[in-house]
């Protein structure tokens, strides 16, 4: 079993604006797991994330593909004021989460 895979997105989101010295977008929250390859793989607790990223006022989350299906338990009020990608693919994670 693995444990706290959900954060493989961010962490990679991360190094590589270490390491390109590209700046995060400050108001853009991810999460998901991600393969050797650059998939992003579906995640749990979907709900908990998306209203505690809410609360810490992120306009725009991005999420894996495989999750959609978990918006519906979302509130709407929480989902009307924030944008939601959802992709299979590092590459447009990067495209959204770093600054041009």
């Amino acid at each position: 079993p693995k444990d706290g895979p959900s954060a493989g997105v961010a962490i990679t989101t991360a190094l590589v604006s270490a390491l390109t010295k590209t700046p995060v977008k400050r108001d853009v929250g991810m999460t998901g797991e991600i393969t050797l390859r650059g998939r992003v793989l579906e995640i749990g607790g979907v709900k908990e994330k998306v209203i505690a990223g809410h609360r810490a006022g992120l306009k725009t989350i991005i999420l894996p593909k495989d999750n959609q299906k978990d918006m519906e338990d979302v509130p709407a009020n929480v989902k009307k004021d924030i944008k939601f990608i959802f992709t299979d693919n590092l590459n447009l994670v990067l495209s959204h989460a770093l600054k041009p």
